[in-house]
């Protein structure tokens, strides 16, 4: 009872650690991985890998009830002592702007732009196909990378993940689209902190960038 005390306490409020469901993230996270993610660190910045839970949707903050309630239990439990199944689902993503910012694509290189400015990113696993002159923002059809200038509301984030053309995120809605009302954002409170680290597997242990 001691430890388990302990170990609720340590993931409730100082480190929790989280499995990679899916390749939305590759090739930064693999599926399978294991990460260490800093509830103390409340200062995001652009670029920062991200935990966040929400419910069956990201505007809901909890999973609906299984009809088995054996399980509901065990995820009540889960969510207390931060092991096993958890009555919030939680997903990874990487912050490309926060409330009050505008981002868009694509410049005519094929990047992000943010506020209007350029945003380079070297780490992707994949993105989707841009050709200047071809298959750009000004073709037809467009190419499924760009999208509008979205305005992103106070207190909340516009999250994307690094494997673009496998990846359900705030501009997944928005590909080829010019309505910026497509886009969906994550609230701030519902981040539970920057990935600081990977534990497993022994082969990638380190720093996660």
């Amino acid at each position: 009872m001691i430890a388990l005390t302990v170990l609720a306490l340590v993931q409730a409020f100082v480190i929790k650690a989280y499995r990679i469901p899916s390749a939305s993230m590759e090739q930064t996270l693999i599926t399978g991985d294991r990460i260490l993610v800093n509830r103390l660190d409340s200062h995001l910045e652009r670029g920062d890998v991200v935990v966040f839970e929400h419910g069956d949707t990201w505007e809901s903050t909890r999973r609906s009830p299984s009809e088995n309630p054996a399980v509901n239990a065990l995820r009540v439990v889960g969510s207390i002592i931060g092991l096993g199944p958890s009555t919030k689902a939680n997903t990874v993503k990487r912050l490309i702007a926060r409330g009050g910012e505008t981002v868009s694509c694509c410049d005519d290189a094929g990047n992000i732009l943010v506020d209007g400015v350029a945003y380079e990113e070297d780490y992707l696993g994949s993105n989707l196909p841009f050709t200047p002159g071809e298959n750009d923002c000004a073709s037809e059809p467009r190419s499924l990378r760009c999208f509008p200038e979205i305005p992103v509301p106070e207190g909340s984030l516009f999250l994307l993940g690094d494997n673009r053309g496998n990846s359900a995120d705030s501009a997944a809605a928005c590909r080829g689209r010019s309505d910026p009302e497509c886009a969906r954002f994550v609230r701030e409170e519902q981040v539970v902190g920057p990935v600081i680290a990977r534990f497993w597997p022994p082969t990638h242990i380190g720093t996660v960038r």
